[in-house]
């Protein structure tokens, strides 16, 4: 059953100011609406609920990628088109490019955004797990003013996260120190395109002398949040990858993971293909050390 559309209303802010004075005035009536195409799914359902929502797709101040010596920083509004299309997110985050290379179809990409992906707090978005894995900050912004939060401690439960109702995310900003990492980025769906994930792995490590000196391991579509898994990440730092290690680290895994039965997917095959793309990515983390 299709939504009522005279039930809704859409304001569209003509700056950054107007739409965050509409936020602070009226706090949890009016909700960001940027790209829009996890909304308009659930509108053409009828299941949309909230009823008042802020435009601010034509916000200039929420566009834009800017790369500096240390950082690139990405404009809220950035869509997976643009990312993929940005020479030094291509060179130097690939993880990203890919991530949003196997979001939804073509038309998607042009019009999906990156910060819509975050606070839409889906545990089984594509582009998270990169980000986390890239070990990103955000940039919330309000009329008291802004603030930068490290993205592993945004989502605190499922469609749940640090954003004040007031609040709108600004910006994500990734550090420039991909050189020497090891990078690995898997989606596992349906399909090759067009899919929901039912597995997303995402990693990063870096060695020295053989050993693992730094790990990054992050997971979607197992938890009720994209999942940073810091117990597995601890049980392999300073260690050789070998196989009693690969062995360890994927009972820890199997301990911090919460799959679960679903449309998409079952938990049993959830848990096995997170642990096997584990293994992949720690035994090419050996052979490469």
């Amino acid at each position: 059953m299709r939504a009522y559309v005279p039930d809704y209303k859409l304001r569209s802010p003509a700056t950054l100011g107007e739409a965050l004075e509409a936020l602070a005035n009226e706090p949890g009536i009016w909700k960001p609406f940027a790209g829009g195409t996890d909304l308009m799914v659930l509108l053409e359902a009828g299941k949309l609920t909230h009823k008042r929502y802020l435009n601010i797709w034509n916000l200039k101040e929420l566009r834009g990628i800017e790369v500096n010596d240390s950082h690139v920083t990405l404009g809220a509004l950035t869509t997976y088109s643009h990312v993929q299309e940005h020479p030094v997110l291509k060179t130097e985050f690939p993880m990203l490019c890919q991530a949003a290379s196997e979001t939804g179809s073509l038309a998607i990409q042009n019009r999906g955004t990156v910060g819509g992906n975050i606070v839409n707090a889906s545990p089984a978005a594509d582009s998270p797990p990169a980000l986390l894995a890239y070990d990103a900050e955000l940039e919330l912004v309000s009329t008291a003013g802004a603030r930068w939060v490290p993205y592993r401690h945004f989502h605190t439960g499922y469609k749940q996260m640090l954003l004040r109702p007031e609040e709108l995310l600004s910006r994500i900003r990734v550090a420039r120190t991909t050189k020497d990492l090891q990078q690995y980025y898997r989606k596992v769906g349906t399909r090759k395109a067009q899919a929901i994930s039912k597995i997303c792995f995402a990693a990063t490590a870096s060695t020295n002398n053989k050993t693992v000196a730094d790990i990054r391991i992050v997971l979607g579509s197992v938890a009720p949040v994209p999942l940073r898994c810091f117990k597995t990440e601890d049980s392999l730092r300073g260690r050789s990858i070998d196989p009693v290690t690969i062995e360890q680290a994927k009972a820890t895994l199997a301990g911090e993971i919460v799959p679960i039965d679903d449309v998409r997917s079952t938990k049993q095959y959830r848990l096995t293909v997170s642990l096997n793309l584990l293994a992949d990515f720690l035994s090419r983390i050996s052979r490469q050390a």
